[in-house]
């Protein structure tokens, strides 16, 4: 054995360690080495000094030298100053403690100037397990050298020695920036990076890259290892997977837009834009067809443009008895799978499509869905035409047999509204008044719009009467709620009033009148007025039942806002008395009495809507036009409420 103090004595790094590994002494390029002051090293554990991957092969070593039987000796990784780990051929064996005696195990470095390649071997090894590839760079001559690693990597590699420019070459110039910076890390090990590289033989590939600061030997050169990883396929199989997801998702998307349009569609006119606009691109398809049909049971046909008018012609107005795939669907109830020009052909000799069924040889498809009966009666079908061969899967008929569901219980529904809406219309019109071609000394125009857009019609009403004192008694007013039993509670109200002004027309005494009556039924609805009463003179008496305020305009182009007093609206509040207001009406000026969805909702305040339309009014005067065309102007102002309330309005000038 060895004197202990000679072999601490030595220029190469050396240490003396217990048989269980501990470090009793050790010299300054150990120390360096370890990368830790001599002092933090004594006494604690030689193998915990290290990389944590290279405890195990140290503890082997040192227990192999502890036995003096064999040689003991492995490349070890130790963590080296100035963030570059260093490598060794570490040799592991017996030595005596000079000074007590004790037997110890003397862990040194070899000399492997001549051998860098037996430093690599580890390397290699792992790499190659790992299925990386393995790779050196010299900062001092610019070269990058294979070193070895999986065999599957090295196919990339073909030249083992390159010039890192080349290298740079032929990677993506958005990733060449990082590469630049793997070749020289600032710490002892890089993070992993991703770059594209071009090969010779297989195009684009991605990397994965992490590089590290490795001192080969005590005293040898600094390098720069990297590993690499090829994630090409992986990559690819990502892509696929994520643009597969993406469709997924967007067809996904379409088809809950599909949905939520269909139960959302209000009137047939919408449900048509809605299949048409969605129907064709849901399905991958070229265009789209919905058939409805007519009450002497022929089709009424729409198309979205990927479907040409004379096609299109060639089945609006056929009968549900001809031959043709369309009818037989929404006869039948079944849908049609026409796979092809020739399938179509085959199966409908005499069908109304044959016209136009002289595509070229790569066909035409077509799957067509019934919409489903109500009330036993059979609503129609929709196509989607396909501009290839193609017969659509289980999965894609039984979607477009839903979505068809949906469509159908739509149609149901808003065909059901809509006479709904037209019997109300028609009992609202019809307590509507004809106003009396002949008012002593008044001009009267009246206007009423419904309101189309919804579900719902309202209970806004007007009536112009002559008194039996020669008066005028004018009124407008708005019925809480919009079904046909607010239609019909509006006519009792105008009827009534009328009753009670024929014998006391003064227009407080017929609101209180009207608001007791309605109070004493317990009615389930209140109403607002406006009323007037007005004599040949000019003179207008007016009050007000919580209604919206009356404009007055003037042909110099001015108008003013009018606020009747009155009180709250009618059916509400019992015992109400309701004041009244007289003043009059010159003959350059007219009276304009609105309800409230003409001057106010979503899109405008109650304020800017009684300006605009005592705006449009004034100016209408201004221009000379009579009460009818005033009243149309001031029914444009509703074009600005965005309201979906009914509309009435009423012009007065005097003659």
């Amino acid at each position: 054995m060895d004197a202990s103090d000679d072999l601490l004595r030595k220029a190469y790094p050396s240490a003396l360690v217990t048989l269980g590994g501990v470090v009793r002494r050790l010299n300054a390029p150990m120390a360096t080495a370890l990368g830790k002051p001599a002092v933090q090293c004594v006494g604690r554990d030689f193998a915990a000094l290290l990389p944590a991957g290279q405890r195990v092969s140290a503890e082997r070593l040192v227990a192999q030298g502890a036995t003096g039987r064999r040689l003991a000796m492995n490349v070890l990784e130790f963590p080296g100053p100035g963030g570059a780990s260093v490598v060794f051929l570490v040799e592991a064996r017996l030595a005596e403690d000079s000074a007590g005696g004790e037997r110890l195990v003397w862990v040194h470095s070899l000399d492997s100037k001549n051998d860098l390649a037996s430093l690599l071997i580890p390397f290699r090894l792992a790499a190659k397990a790992a299925g990386l590839g393995l790779w050196m760079y010299s900062p001092a001559d610019r070269q990058l050298e294979w070193i070895g690693g999986a065999p599957a990597m090295a196919a990339l590699f073909p030249n083992p020695t390159v010039a890192l420019s080349r290298v740079i070459a032929r990677v993506h110039p958005d990733d060449q920036k990082a590469l630049r910076r793997l070749m020289l890390p600032t710490s002892a090990q890089s993070p992993w990076i991703e770059l594209r590289f071009r090969t010779d033989h297989s195009g684009w590939h991605h990397l994965a890259c992490q590089a590290r600061r490795v001192d080969l030997g005590h005293g040898g050169p600094e390098l720069t290892f990297g590993v690499v990883r090829d994630d090409t396929e992986q990559k690819g199989h990502k892509q696929d997977m994520q643009a597969a997801l993406t469709v997924e998702q967007e067809r996904a998307d379409l088809i809950t837009d599909f949905s939520s349009a269909l139960i959302t569609a209000t009137t047939e006119q919408r449900l048509r834009q809605v299949v048409l606009t969605r129907l064709a691109t849901t399905f991958e398809g070229a265009g789209a067809l919905l058939a409805l049909i007519d009450e002497d049971r022929s089709l009424r046909v729409s198309t979205d443009a990927g479907i040409s008018p004379e096609e299109a012609d060639c089945l609006h107005g056929l009968s549900l008895d001809d031959p043709d795939p369309v009818s037989e669907a929404i006869r039948t109830g079944k849908p049609q799978v026409i796979g092809s020009q020739e399938d179509y052909v085959r199966r409908w000799p005499h069908g109304a499509a044959l016209s136009w069924v002289d595509l070229p040889s790569s066909g035409r498809a077509a799957l067509i869905t019934p919409l489903g009966r109500v009330d036993g009666q059979p609503l129609g079908a929709w196509a989607v035409i396909y501009d290839r061969d193609c017969r659509p899967s289980l999965d894609e008929r039984a979607l477009m047999d839903t979505l068809a569901g949906l469509a159908s219980q739509a149609l149901g529904r808003v065909r059901a509204q809509e006479a709904y809406v037209d019997l109300a219309t028609a009992v609202q019109s019809s307590m509507l008044p004809t106003l009396p071609p002949h008012l002593p000394g008044l001009e009267v125009a009246a206007r009423y719009r419904p309101s189309r857009k919804g579900l719902d019609i309202g209970g806004d009403w007007y009536d112009a009467f002559v008194l039996p004192d020669g008066a005028v008694g004018l009124e407008i007013g708005d019925v809480q709620g919009h079904d046909v039993d607010a239609a019909a509670f509006m006519g009792q109200i105008r009827a009534s009033m009328r009753t009670i002004a024929a014998h006391e027309p003064a227009p407080g005494t017929v609101l209180s009148r009207i608001n007791e009556l309605l109070v004493t039924m317990d009615a389930p609805r209140f109403a607002s007025c406006t009323m007037l009463h007005i004599d040949g003179d000019g003179q207008v008496t007016g009050t007000s039942g919580g209604h919206v305020p009356m404009l007055c305009a003037h042909e110099d182009g001015s108008h003013e806002v009018l606020k009747l007093p009155g009180g709250p609206v009618l059916g509400v509040v019992r015992d109400t008395g309701y004041s009244e207001k007289t003043f009059a009406l010159d003959q350059d000026s007219a009276l304009v009495l609105v309800t409230d969805g003409v001057v106010e909702g979503p899109g405008l305040t109650l304020d800017d809507g009684l300006e605009r339309a005592g705006t449009l009014a004034a100016e209408a005067l201004q221009e000379g036009l009579s009460t009818e065309a005033t009243a149309d102007r001031v029914l444009e102002a509703a074009d600005a409420v965005d309201h979906l309330d009914d509309l009435a309005v009423l012009v007065i000038r005097r003659s």
